[in-house]
């Protein structure tokens, strides 16, 4: 029930809206409830005209329901005795088309405050869902199946606006036309009504009972459909080495074992959801029969107080009552499979952002970059050890070592995708957990191994999140990046989309437009992590030759596999299990025959 609360809180301001709809609701029952009483005085005039000709004293007029059938029944009496039975007919035909027009009018205009409800919800809940995803930390996403995260943005929140927002209707109009209807049967008969309603909590108690085991089936079923899309996003990412591997089969197998245990599951929700209306409709009927025989009983023996045309409107009444209650039992059958995707959602909105900024604002950078004795680790095993260096501004500092060493890690840790677990990094002596997450990374450009690029144009990856870049800017950081040639040449130059992650670029397309996003952004800081490792020899010396346009005058951290390409740096320091064993100048540390001059040794470099 409370995730219940918490979606509808999603559609505020609702309260300045209430009054209308519920406005709306009433008079669509009001209307509804006088459609359905007409058809007494259309069955009288059909098949017993002459007491519906009968002379009415004329009531005076109030606002009861008494007072209006008395009224009516004046109104037709004194026609079907001045113009005759057809005239009597067109009445009491005309007064139904009438409530049924304006039944259906309120009905409508009250469905559009629901709408308008149910669309702004879901916007809302979008919104919020796409922020918490961007704010949340890397690490988060690593510790988690991709296809889980995937099913909730989708399926989830999808299952919550066709079950919860779409159900909202119903529980607020169909209860106000049982109501209505209930208070017409009350009216009629309370002898028969009381009787019945006594029946009715042995309907929804079993209705309940069928719908209570919905919620944990549902539950399997959308982790299962999380691991369905995690398939298909391997099928997708991986279809080269699947093809290469001729390992169809084998991911086809895997896929069906959980596709064929998604349908079980399914199905039996599916069999337990569809069993509430049935066995709702049931119980209704069966009610409705037992008021028929104690109706005819009751007529036997002289005591039912009504006639034959009036008891077949108190039939259709109760009958209209049975289907706002068949719809409510429905709809709480899909709101229990709907709010175990509002509990996927919630856990995901209720995530602890682990990472948060501080309130120090990085203005400017002055003087250095520092690892003060940091300690890093990804669970109990250590990933850094003690590592302590300095980055002095407009210097390049590379960083080097064998894999799983931690060079990528140390990258990360600067713009605190990772925040240490021991020591401290500072930017001028400020510890960078005091200051905004925001002017932190304002001071920094990244440069990736693997370039992260987006389905859109050249022109929109490099102007990347700087909205305000004229042409000519991004112009000259592709001239910078090395990549204005090859852009020239694309069917639309800048305006070419380059499709998902760039595909259609070659690799060392796709990271010159990286570092021409970086060159654009222009930041003091630069962070290159291992940027021309999986390139080829001519891709990597353009690359190379733009990296090195880029660094000019900037202070950057450089993660480097192919040590060719750090030999002019500054500083290089050799990280090896997370421990910094060796730092110096390529001379040096060639000449100390250490891990480094090992290393360059097997790249066949000194």
């Amino acid at each position: 029930m409370d995730s219940f609360k918490r979606v509808l809180s999603y559609a505020r301001p609702f309260g300045r809206r209430l009054p209308a709809y519920l406005l709306l609701s009433v008079f669509s029952v009001i209307f509804g409830v006088v459609n359905y009483g007409l058809l007494g005085p259309l069955l009288t005039v059909l098949f017993d005209n002459q007491a519906a000709a009968a002379e009415v004293v004329r009531p005076d007029f109030t606002w009861s329901i008494d007072a209006v059938t008395g009224w009516f029944r004046w109104l037709l009496s004194s026609v079907l005795r001045d113009r005759g039975v057809i005239a009597g007919l067109l009445l009491v035909c005309g007064a139904i088309v009438v409530s049924c027009l304006l039944a259906n009018v309120c009905r409508y205009l009250s469905q559009r405050i629901i709408v308008g409800l149910e669309t702004r919800l879901m916007k809302r809940l979008r919104q919020d869902l796409f922020a918490k995803i961007v704010s949340l930390p890397v690490g988060w996403f690593t510790e988690r199946r991709k296809g889980d995260v995937l099913s909730s943005i989708s399926n989830d929140v999808s299952e919550v606006q066709n079950t919860i927002a779409g159900s909202f209707h119903v529980f607020f109009r169909e209860p106000l036309l049982v109501l209505g209807f209930l208070a017409m049967l009350l009216y009629m008969s309370p002898q028969l009504t009381l009787v019945s309603l006594i029946a009715l909590p042995v309907s929804a108690f079993i209705v309940t009972r069928i719908t209570r085991k919905l919620r944990a089936g549902s539950v399997e079923t959308q982790h299962l459909m999380g691991r369905i899309l995690g398939h298909f996003e391997e099928a997708i990412a991986g279809s080269r080495i699947i093809k290469a591997f001729n390992a169809g089969g084998y991911v086809e197998d895997r896929f069906e074992a959980v596709n064929e245990r998604h349908r079980r599951v399914l199905r039996q929700v599916r069999n337990r959801q569809e069993l509430a209306s049935p066995v709702s409709e049931f119980l209704g009927i069966s009610i409705a029969a037992g008021v028929l025989f104690y109706g005819g009983w009751l007529n036997l023996h002289g005591s039912l107080g009504m006639t034959w045309p009036q008891f077949i409107v108190y039939i259709m009444f109760y009958w209209k009552v049975l289907e706002p209650a068949k719809a409510i039992a429905k709809s709480y059958a899909l709101v229990q499979k709907g709010l175990v995707s509002a509990d996927r959602i919630f856990a995901i909105l209720d995530t602890p952002v682990a990472i948060t900024g501080g309130e120090r604002p990085l203005t400017a950078f002055r003087e250095a970059v520092t690892f003060d004795h940091v300690t890093f680790s990804y669970g109990d095993e250590p990933v850094l050890r003690d590592v302590c260096l300095t980055i002095p501004k407009g210097k390049t500092i590379a960083v080097v070592g064998p894999s799983g060493a931690g060079k990528s890690t140390m990258a990360d840790l600067l713009p605190r995708f990772y925040d240490v677990t021991g020591g401290a990094i500072r930017i001028d002596g400020q510890d960078i957990r005091d200051c905004s997450l925001e002017s932190l990374t304002a001071l920094m450009g990244i440069v990736p191994q693997e370039p992260v690029l987006f389905n859109g144009s050249v022109y929109e990856n490099i102007a990347f999140a700087m909205p305000d870049a004229t042409r000519e800017a991004v112009v000259a950081a592709a001239r910078v990046a090395n990549a204005d040639e090859f852009i020239a040449q694309l069917p639309q130059g800048y305006d070419t989309n380059i499709g998902d992650r760039g595909a259609k670029l070659s690799g060392g397309q796709r990271q010159r437009i990286a570092i021409a996003r970086a060159v654009l952004k222009n930041p003091p800081i630069l962070i290159l992590d291992e940027a021309t490792s999986s390139l080829d020899t001519e891709s990597e010396r353009l690359v190379q030759d733009a990296l090195t346009r880029l660094m000019g005058g900037r202070t950057s951290l450089v993660i480097a596999h192919r040590l060719s390409t750090i030999r002019h740096a500054d500083e290089i320091y050799v990280v090896q299990d997370g421990r910094i064993v060796e730092h110096g100048t390529h001379e040096i540390l060639v000449a100390n025959h250490g891990l480094y001059s090992h290393l360059c040794s097997l790249q066949d470099f000194s």
